[in-house]
């Protein structure tokens, strides 16, 4: 495909060509991969050092206690990779209700008992395994390096840090860990973190067994009982990440992949196969008619993904009802090009996040996602081995019935996840790993950027720099404040409830992009970084 390699937007950064590639929300983590290639590793080894990294330097986005998806392709074929986190075995919607009354509809949004059994660490070890090539002890040594000398708060991490302080103070470990001064850390002041420093070299020496049933599971375990908790031992032994086939949509000549439920990444897809009934490379690029459809398959996939994605042992329709083509024609028709909808689900059964890629010039592709959920997760930090924990449960129903009924809690089950790798192939070859990370900006991300490269021929960078819309409910659309304010009045006049939004970070996501360019020991790669964070594209 020929890009357009000029940028209309405003922007800090420029794209990066390259043979062996790394793109993430930290410099300092784009290097920690760059460093493991150069010691030859592959991309699996670089993204596990990135992501380890980034743990450390990003602990407002991820640690030690996320949950992590990946897509990859490993020189032949693509592989999916599910590591998020199910419920304790003690987790049942009477639990919840005996604990937090009978009007609770959802585990807090807080504190131990929206932890579930984190899974990042055992997408390491899985992706390591199979595919790496350097011991795994010595990927963990740029994060412990790092953890242990400290490193300087950058701009972006900083504002994030500071916003949720008040919050979470309060909870078991956070200001041992996060606040060391009784307040967050300012931009450029020295922040170390050898509690986990420890758990990384811990994870490292075992490959993971320490976390998932030794000295780490017990200590978690332990802090869990402490706090009130119900976590146990047996609750992390009986833990594993799973391989997964990623489902995928046709596009343009191309094909999306991203991991099947119980992510959201299939709201993509939706959106995707609804607009593949409009010719939008027929419409103003970033005029009101585009920007226009576009909302609208959002909020059609978002419709149904809401009422029917959860763990998919759990869902009353399949992936692929939901992605047939037939169902996908007739939602695409619902679409009035004068006016706003807010859809509802239709009947398919008839028919605080990091991001990082990788790839080297052996041609292998990593797409990687990472997660403590809203911002530091639950706020729980266990102390020992500085293991910050996700708050991934809070997505659960706890009251039967509702909105989509198959989310309900249950033992060992998995909650509806937001966090979603994305990979594009043409022809059953690969072609570019990418995600834009941010709660359900997540799949919108994916379609804005996909549309502007594949419609409009806009470059990576560029389609990474453009302003955004974000759908949230209803009509209710947030813009960035650099949408064009013509077509932003125009969506008002089709009855979109527009709000524009400064705060670019918070709302609008921010994406790592790698595109291959051809033969990867010849043309290599083109990769871009979101200036909406404080990230980096680098490369060799």
């Amino acid at each position: 495909m020929s890009f357009n390699f000029s940028n209309p937007y405003l922007s800090t950064r420029l794209p990066v060509f390259a043979r062996n590639v790394v793109a993430t929300s930290h410099p300092l983590a784009a290097q920690a991969g760059l460093r493991t290639l150069d010691h030859g590793g592959n991309a699996v080894d670089a993204a596990i050092a990135a992501a380890a990294v980034l743990t450390v330097v990003e602990p407002v986005s991820c640690g030690l206690g996320s949950d992590a998806f990946c897509i990859l392709w490993d020189g032949q074929q693509l592989h999916g990779l599910n590591a998020s986190g199910r419920a304790p075995q003690a987790w049942t919607p009477d639990y919840f209700q005996r604990k937090y009354g009978d009007n609770a509809t959802q585990p807090p949004k807080r504190g131990i008992d929206s932890v579930t059994v984190p899974g990042a660490v055992s997408s390491w070890v899985m992706l390591s395994e199979r595919f790496g090539k350097l011991p795994f002890e010595d990927l963990m040594q740029p994060a412990i390096e790092i953890a242990e000398r400290g490193f300087l708060l950058s701009v972006v991490v900083q504002e994030k840090w500071a916003a949720p302080v008040d919050e979470l103070r309060v909870q078991p470990g956070f200001e041992q860990a996060f606040l060391p001064r009784g307040r967050a850390p300012v931009v450029g002041e020295l922040f170390q973190f050898p509690a986990a420093a420890k758990g990384l070299r811990a994870i490292g020496k075992t490959q993971g067994q320490a976390f998932y049933g030794g000295e780490i599971a017990e200590a978690l375990a332990r802090f869990s009982t402490a706090h009130g908790g119900s976590l146990q031992v047996a609750d992390f032994a009986a833990y594993q990440a799973e391989w997964v086939t990623p489902i995928s949509m046709d596009y343009r000549g191309h094909t999306l992949h991203e991991i099947p439920p119980n992510g959201q990444g299939i709201a993509a897809l939706i959106a995707l196969g609804i607009l593949d009934h409009f010719d939008l490379a027929a419409l103003t690029r970033d005029g009101v008619d585009s920007q226009h459809v576009q909302i609208e398959a959002m909020k059609l996939a978002f419709a149904d993904v809401y009422r029917y994605v959860a763990d998919p042992q759990s869902m009353e329709v399949t992936a692929a009802q939901l992605l047939d083509k037939s169902y996908l024609k007739d939602r695409a028709r619902l679409i009035d090009m004068k006016r706003a909808q807010d859809f509802k689900a239709g009947n398919p059964a008839k028919g605080g996040t990091i991001y990082l890629t990788a790839a080297d010039d052996n041609g292998m592709m990593v797409s990687f996602i990472q997660s403590n959920y809203m911002g530091f997760g639950s706020g729980c930090v266990e102390p020992g081995y500085g293991i910050s924990l996700q708050n991934r449960g809070h997505a659960f129903s706890v009251r039967p019935g509702g909105l989509n009924p198959a989310n309900l809690v249950a033992p060992g089950k998995r909650p509806f996840h937001t966090i979603i790798p994305a990979f594009l192939t043409k022809d059953g070859q690969p072609v570019m790993s990418y995600g834009v990370m941010g709660a359900n900006m997540q799949p919108q991300g994916h379609v804005q950027t996909l549309v502007r490269m594949l419609d409009y021929g806009q470059n990576p960078q560029a389609a990474c720099d453009a302003p955004r819309w974000r759908y949230n409910e209803g009509l209710v659309i947030n813009v960035e404040s650099g949408m064009d304010p013509h077509t932003v009045q125009g969506l008002q006049q089709r009855g979109h409830q527009m709000e524009v939004i400064n705060d670019s970070y918070q709302d609008f996501g921010s994406g790592q992009f790698i595109w291959r360019m051809g033969d990867p020991k010849v043309e290599g790669y083109v990769a871009a970084s979101d200036s909406r964070r404080d990230g980096l594209a680098a490369g060799f």
